[in-house]
Protein backbone atom coordinates (compact mmCIF):
# COMPACT_ATOMS: atom_id res chain seq x y z
CA UNK A 1 0.00 0.00 0.00
CA UNK A 2 2.53 2.15 0.86
CA UNK A 3 4.77 1.40 -2.29
CA UNK A 4 1.40 2.10 -4.56
CA UNK A 5 0.99 5.44 -2.24
CA UNK A 6 4.54 6.39 -3.40
CA UNK A 7 4.48 5.30 -7.30
CA UNK A 8 0.54 7.49 -7.19
CA UNK A 9 2.91 10.64 -5.46
CA UNK A 10 5.32 10.34 -8.04
CA UNK A 11 3.31 9.80 -11.57
CA UNK A 12 0.96 12.78 -10.07
CA UNK A 13 4.73 14.99 -9.90
CA UNK A 14 5.41 13.81 -13.06
CA UNK A 15 2.52 14.87 -14.57
CA UNK A 16 2.42 18.30 -12.44
CA UNK A 17 5.83 19.00 -13.62
CA UNK A 18 5.10 18.03 -17.49
CA UNK A 19 1.83 20.64 -17.50
CA UNK A 20 4.25 23.34 -15.96
CA UNK A 21 6.98 22.71 -18.82
CA UNK A 22 4.28 23.08 -21.50
CA UNK A 23 2.69 26.16 -19.79
CA UNK A 24 6.50 27.85 -19.83
CA UNK A 25 7.04 26.96 -23.46
CA UNK A 26 3.58 28.23 -24.18
CA UNK A 27 4.57 31.08 -22.58
CA UNK A 28 7.69 31.74 -23.95
CA UNK A 29 6.58 31.34 -27.42
CA UNK A 30 3.49 33.49 -27.13
CA UNK A 31 5.72 36.03 -25.83
CA UNK A 32 8.07 35.64 -28.62
CA UNK A 33 4.92 36.12 -31.30
CA UNK A 34 4.27 38.99 -29.29
CA UNK A 35 7.62 40.38 -29.02
CA UNK A 36 8.27 39.89 -33.14
CA UNK A 37 5.08 41.25 -33.99
CA UNK A 38 5.89 44.42 -31.85
CA UNK A 39 9.07 44.98 -32.82
CA UNK A 40 7.49 44.16 -36.88
CA UNK A 41 5.20 47.02 -35.90
CA UNK A 42 7.60 49.26 -34.27
CA UNK A 43 7.01 52.25 -37.09
CA UNK A 44 3.19 52.72 -35.90
CA UNK A 45 2.30 55.79 -34.32
CA UNK A 46 5.78 56.99 -34.66
CA UNK A 47 6.74 61.10 -35.33
CA UNK A 48 9.16 60.66 -37.84
CA UNK A 49 11.81 63.10 -36.65
CA UNK A 50 12.76 65.84 -39.05
CA UNK A 51 16.58 66.60 -37.09
CA UNK A 52 18.56 69.20 -38.37
CA UNK A 53 17.95 68.32 -42.11
CA UNK A 54 16.43 72.09 -42.77
CA UNK A 55 19.39 73.91 -41.52
CA UNK A 56 22.56 72.44 -43.59
CA UNK A 57 21.70 73.89 -47.36
CA UNK A 58 22.96 76.88 -48.54
CA UNK A 59 20.58 79.61 -49.39
CA UNK A 60 21.07 79.35 -53.19
CA UNK A 61 20.62 75.58 -53.72
CA UNK A 62 17.53 74.95 -55.60
CA UNK A 63 15.47 71.48 -55.51
CA UNK A 64 13.90 70.98 -58.36
CA UNK A 65 11.13 68.15 -59.50
CA UNK A 66 11.34 67.54 -63.28
CA UNK A 67 9.19 64.53 -64.00
CA UNK A 68 10.30 61.60 -61.46
CA UNK A 69 13.55 63.18 -61.17
CA UNK A 70 14.78 66.17 -58.19
CA UNK A 71 17.88 67.68 -58.73
CA UNK A 72 19.74 69.94 -55.72
CA UNK A 73 22.59 71.89 -56.82
CA UNK A 74 23.30 75.18 -57.65
CA UNK A 75 23.33 76.80 -61.22
CA UNK A 76 26.48 75.94 -63.13
CA UNK A 77 27.65 73.21 -60.69
CA UNK A 78 30.44 71.61 -62.98
CA UNK A 79 29.92 67.85 -61.44
CA UNK A 80 26.41 65.70 -61.60
CA UNK A 81 25.85 62.37 -60.27
CA UNK A 82 22.44 60.36 -60.68
CA UNK A 83 21.85 58.74 -57.45
CA UNK A 84 19.26 55.45 -57.73
CA UNK A 85 17.53 54.72 -54.11
CA UNK A 86 15.16 53.18 -52.28
CA UNK A 87 13.63 54.35 -48.92
CA UNK A 88 13.72 51.15 -48.00
CA UNK A 89 16.57 49.62 -48.71
CA UNK A 90 19.25 49.14 -46.18
CA UNK A 91 22.46 49.89 -48.06
CA UNK A 92 21.00 53.39 -49.44
CA UNK A 93 20.71 53.90 -45.65
CA UNK A 94 24.40 53.37 -45.26
CA UNK A 95 25.77 55.17 -48.43
CA UNK A 96 23.88 58.05 -46.81
CA UNK A 97 25.32 57.68 -43.63
CA UNK A 98 28.55 57.18 -45.05
CA UNK A 99 29.21 60.33 -47.93
CA UNK A 100 26.10 62.72 -46.59
CA UNK A 101 28.48 65.43 -45.42
CA UNK A 102 30.71 64.82 -48.19
CA UNK A 103 27.95 65.39 -50.87
CA UNK A 104 26.38 67.89 -49.05
CA UNK A 105 29.61 70.27 -48.89
CA UNK A 106 30.22 69.74 -52.57
CA UNK A 107 26.97 71.05 -53.56
CA UNK A 108 27.07 73.95 -51.09
CA UNK A 109 29.95 74.44 -52.64
CA UNK A 110 28.51 75.03 -55.67
CA UNK A 111 30.66 72.04 -57.32
CA UNK A 112 28.13 68.84 -57.85
CA UNK A 113 24.72 68.70 -58.64
CA UNK A 114 22.75 65.45 -57.74
CA UNK A 115 19.69 64.02 -59.84
CA UNK A 116 17.93 61.57 -57.22
CA UNK A 117 15.89 58.99 -58.65
CA UNK A 118 13.76 57.51 -55.46
CA UNK A 119 12.80 53.80 -57.09
CA UNK A 120 10.51 51.23 -55.27
CA UNK A 121 12.81 48.51 -55.65
CA UNK A 122 11.85 46.95 -52.22
CA UNK A 123 7.82 47.57 -52.66
CA UNK A 124 6.78 43.98 -51.42
CA UNK A 125 9.68 44.36 -49.09
CA UNK A 126 7.82 46.30 -46.28
CA UNK A 127 4.83 44.69 -43.94
CA UNK A 128 2.18 45.64 -45.60
CA UNK A 129 3.84 46.28 -49.25
CA UNK A 130 3.96 49.69 -50.47
CA UNK A 131 6.24 51.56 -48.45
CA UNK A 132 8.58 52.05 -51.19
CA UNK A 133 6.66 53.63 -53.40
CA UNK A 134 4.59 55.84 -50.69
CA UNK A 135 7.88 57.24 -49.99
CA UNK A 136 8.73 57.92 -53.17
CA UNK A 137 5.81 59.31 -54.39
CA UNK A 138 5.82 61.70 -51.22
CA UNK A 139 9.28 62.70 -52.03
CA UNK A 140 8.23 64.18 -55.33
CA UNK A 141 5.97 65.77 -53.48
CA UNK A 142 7.90 67.40 -51.03
CA UNK A 143 9.92 68.38 -54.05
CA UNK A 144 6.82 70.32 -55.48
CA UNK A 145 7.15 72.38 -52.05
CA UNK A 146 10.88 72.74 -52.40
CA UNK A 147 11.58 70.49 -49.38
CA UNK A 148 12.39 67.42 -50.97
CA UNK A 149 16.28 67.27 -49.74
CA UNK A 150 14.72 67.62 -46.15
CA UNK A 151 11.70 64.84 -46.29
CA UNK A 152 14.59 62.52 -47.69
CA UNK A 153 17.49 63.25 -45.22
CA UNK A 154 14.98 62.42 -42.65
CA UNK A 155 13.36 59.56 -43.92
CA UNK A 156 17.13 57.72 -44.32
CA UNK A 157 17.60 58.89 -40.44
CA UNK A 158 14.37 57.26 -39.33
CA UNK A 159 14.69 54.57 -41.87
CA UNK A 160 12.64 51.70 -41.30
CA UNK A 161 13.87 47.66 -41.45
CA UNK A 162 13.48 45.93 -44.50
CA UNK A 163 10.69 43.19 -43.91
CA UNK A 164 9.13 45.12 -41.27
CA UNK A 165 6.65 47.81 -41.09
CA UNK A 166 6.98 51.17 -43.21
CA UNK A 167 5.76 54.78 -42.22
CA UNK A 168 1.90 55.07 -43.82
CA UNK A 169 0.84 57.95 -45.71
CA UNK A 170 -0.32 59.87 -42.58
CA UNK A 171 2.72 59.98 -41.21
CA UNK A 172 4.91 60.86 -44.35
CA UNK A 173 2.32 63.64 -44.27
CA UNK A 174 3.27 64.74 -40.65
CA UNK A 175 6.69 64.65 -41.44
CA UNK A 176 5.84 67.18 -44.41
CA UNK A 177 4.84 69.52 -42.01
CA UNK A 178 7.45 69.25 -39.83
CA UNK A 179 9.90 69.98 -42.33
CA UNK A 180 8.20 72.87 -43.15
CA UNK A 181 6.08 72.17 -46.02
CA UNK A 182 2.44 74.13 -45.75
CA UNK A 183 0.51 73.82 -48.95
CA UNK A 184 -2.49 71.37 -48.55
CA UNK A 185 -1.69 70.01 -52.71
CA UNK A 186 1.22 68.19 -50.20
CA UNK A 187 -1.18 66.00 -48.62
CA UNK A 188 -3.24 65.59 -51.73
CA UNK A 189 -0.64 64.27 -53.74
CA UNK A 190 0.47 61.77 -51.01
CA UNK A 191 -2.85 60.86 -50.37
CA UNK A 192 -3.77 60.39 -54.20
CA UNK A 193 -0.49 58.54 -55.48
CA UNK A 194 0.07 61.13 -57.95
CA UNK A 195 3.31 60.35 -58.91
CA UNK A 196 2.75 56.24 -58.56
CA UNK A 197 2.27 55.60 -62.48
CA UNK A 198 4.98 57.67 -63.36
CA UNK A 199 7.46 56.31 -60.76
CA UNK A 200 6.37 52.53 -61.94
CA UNK A 201 7.11 53.29 -65.78
CA UNK A 202 10.67 55.03 -64.89
CA UNK A 203 11.46 51.93 -62.73
CA UNK A 204 10.60 49.62 -65.16
CA UNK A 205 13.26 51.80 -67.92
CA UNK A 206 15.51 52.01 -65.13
CA UNK A 207 15.40 48.02 -64.43
CA UNK A 208 15.38 47.22 -68.52
CA UNK A 209 18.66 49.39 -69.11
CA UNK A 210 21.71 47.59 -69.65
CA UNK A 211 24.20 50.73 -68.22
CA UNK A 212 22.67 50.31 -65.25
CA UNK A 213 22.71 46.80 -64.74
CA UNK A 214 25.83 45.09 -62.39
CA UNK A 215 27.10 42.19 -61.70
CA UNK A 216 26.48 40.59 -58.15
CA UNK A 217 28.62 37.73 -57.76
CA UNK A 218 27.35 34.12 -58.74
CA UNK A 219 26.04 34.41 -62.17
CA UNK A 220 23.91 37.43 -61.27
CA UNK A 221 23.81 40.55 -62.95
CA UNK A 222 21.10 43.17 -62.95
CA UNK A 223 19.94 46.77 -61.07
CA UNK A 224 20.41 47.09 -57.78
CA UNK A 225 20.59 50.35 -55.27
CA UNK A 226 21.79 52.50 -54.43
CA UNK A 227 23.78 52.95 -57.89
CA UNK A 228 25.51 55.75 -58.40
CA UNK A 229 26.04 57.05 -61.92
CA UNK A 230 28.66 60.16 -63.32
CA UNK A 231 29.24 61.00 -67.44
CA UNK A 232 27.05 57.73 -68.24
CA UNK A 233 29.23 55.13 -66.05
CA UNK A 234 28.71 53.40 -62.70
CA UNK A 235 30.69 54.70 -60.30
CA UNK A 236 32.17 52.45 -57.17
CA UNK A 237 31.13 54.16 -54.35
CA UNK A 238 32.41 51.83 -52.03
CA UNK A 239 35.78 53.07 -53.29
CA UNK A 240 36.01 55.96 -50.44
CA UNK A 241 37.33 57.64 -52.70
CA UNK A 242 34.80 58.16 -55.45
CA UNK A 243 33.06 61.50 -55.34
CA UNK A 244 36.96 63.17 -55.26
CA UNK A 245 37.27 61.19 -58.46
CA UNK A 246 33.99 62.56 -59.97
CA UNK A 247 34.53 66.59 -58.96
CA UNK A 248 38.08 65.76 -60.43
Amino acid sequence: MVAQARGASGDRRKWIIGIAAVVVVAALVIGGVIWTISDKNKTEGQVINPGQTTSSLAADVTQKRDGVVVTVGKAGAKSTIDVYADFLCPICGEFEKTYKTQIEQAVNDGKLAVRYHMVPLLNDRSSPPGYSLDSANASLAAADAGKFLQFHDALYANQPEEGKRGYDKAQLIDLGKNVGITDPTFAQTVNAGTYNDQINAAFQQIENDPKLAQDFGGGQRGFGTPTVVSNGAIVNWQNQGWLTGVLG
